[in-house]
């Protein structure tokens, strides 16, 4: 399924991709594509593409290919998506200490079309955070661990 999705390999392209996605939202899959979770979420975006192309565009992004977002985002587990909305990086509430990024697949398509729904609506609304539809059980609970270097 992960054929069927665009596939982004450069900073160059993501780059591109947020400056140029208008009045959408774009969805942004950081994974690899052997990975068993990314492909489990891969096959829900694939399969919801359709359903949801009035609201969002989804593209999928190696994350090797493309360090410098790694960092930004401070992606460590994959897959994560991460949402924006006319070049703002759009932020949700899902109930834990990380607002950047949802972190791995969700559960459903029930669950990933209800998120962009709501990052739709909030978007068109002006706004720039808005609160998880997700049940808290739906969505994986990891501790952030900060180091002082």
């Amino acid at each position: 399924m992960a054929a069927l999705l665009n596939r982004l390999s450069s900073k160059k392209e993501v780059d591109r991709v947020i400056k140029s996605t208008e009045d959408k939202v774009l969805v942004l899959r950081f994974g690899k594509e052997s990975d068993s979770t990314c492909l489990k979420l891969d096959d829900i975006l694939a399969k919801n593409q359709e359903l949801v192309s009035n609201m969002a565009v989804i593209y999928t992004v190696d994350s090797e290919s493309v360090p410098v977002y790694m960092q930004y985002f401070d992606i460590v587990m994959i897959p994560s998506t991460v949402f924006f909305f006319n070049g703002q990086h759009m932020k949700v509430d899902w109930g834990t200490a990380d607002h950047t990024k949802f972190v791995g697949a969700f559960k459903n398509s029930q669950d990933f079309i209800d998120v962009v729904e709501v990052i739709y609506r909030g978007a068109m609304k002006g706004k720039f955070i808005v609160t998880s539809p997700l049940d808290r059980r739906n969505v994986q609970q990891f501790n952030l661990i900060y180091n002082d270097i």
